[in-house]
């Protein structure tokens, strides 16, 4: 049953949720880093997110008939991470593209992973929010690319921080449903 596993592996939205914000405050707190520490941070950020969607899409194996398409958006991630630490020299407008969709990406599953769940656990609009608010952000990172890198890095610190927090709520309220009985 999908949602014991998302149960029991209720702590990896909350190790993404807290990757998220420690991204996004180094990002509040530095606004003048160079665009490529810029990247360097978000590669480790997508790089660690990969790994935890990776992990998880294999523990739900079992019990998700759709575990792939999640383990394919775990990898992306981490080939977005790794593309990032080999060309740090990359463009703007390139970390802009790939930003954008990923974000794209991660929004989409999150709200496919809501309407699932809908039957099977109350406060699925954590879900719909964290991909609506992942979709918005790739949205307002498309309309204009050509955005000054401090107001990128504005951007990316509050979608992180945002992100983060409902990441780190929803495994908690995963933690705390009731164990269901085996049918």
């Amino acid at each position: 049953m999908l949602i014991e596993t998302l149960k029991r592996h209720w702590w990896v939205p909350v190790i993404r949720g807290i990757a998220a914000i420690v991204f996004g405050v180094i990002a509040f707190a530095y606004p003048g880093l160079t665009v490529a520490v810029l990247v360097l941070l978000f590669g480790a950020w997508v790089l660690v997110d990969g790994i935890f969607r990776v992990i998880g899409a294999i523990g739900h194996r079992a019990s998700d008939k759709e575990w792939g398409f999640d383990l394919i958006i775990g990898i992306v991630g981490i080939i977005i991470g790794f593309l990032t630490f080999h060309a740090p020299q990359i463009t703007a407008l390139a970390l802009i593209i790939y930003i954008a969709a990923w974000a794209l990406m991660i929004g989409a599953t999150e709200i496919a992973l809501a309407i699932k769940l809908r039957r099977e656990i109350k406060g699925e609009w954590f879900l719909i929010l964290m991909g609506l608010v992942s979709i918005v952000f790739a949205v307002m990172l498309l309309w204009n690319p050509a955005v000054g890198a401090a107001a990128l890095i504005w951007i990316m610190a509050w979608y992180a921080v945002i992100l983060g927090v409902l990441g780190i709520i929803f495994g908690f309220r995963l933690r705390s449903l009731p164990t269901f009985a085996a049918p």
